[in-house]
């Protein structure tokens, strides 16, 4: 998706909404955390970066992970739901697949 469609602030609306559903914290909040989480999946989808997020136990955990094409491996057709509220990504240290909860990115 690139920046200068319109429907990308659609996406970062709808993630903050979503969040402040879930969390009741400030609009203002949810709406960085929103915009933190897109820049995120945008700079996955060209390189691997570094970001960092909190577990369910709390601890923060660094993460080296990519979204793109060709560094991804052959995935089958997978009979599961698109969740929303995680994002997928491909961690290239220990080379598979793994999520974790929008909210919790740490920006």
């Amino acid at each position: 998706m690139k920046i200068s469609t319109p429907s990308f602030r659609k996406t970062i609306m709808s993630t903050a909404w979503q969040f402040l559903r879930q969390t009741g914290l400030s609009f203002s909040e949810c709406l960085k955390k929103a915009w933190a989480n897109f820049k995120l999946q945008q700079k996955m989808q060209t390189e691997i970066v570094k970001f960092y997020f909190q577990k369910v136990d709390g601890s923060v955990r660094e993460a080296w992970g990519t979204l793109r094409a060709d560094m991804l491996p052959e995935i089958g057709e997978g009979n599961r739901k698109k969740n929303d509220t995680v994002q997928t990504y491909f961690d290239t240290e220990v080379n598979a697949f793994r999520c974790f909860k929008k909210f919790n990115l740490v920006a």
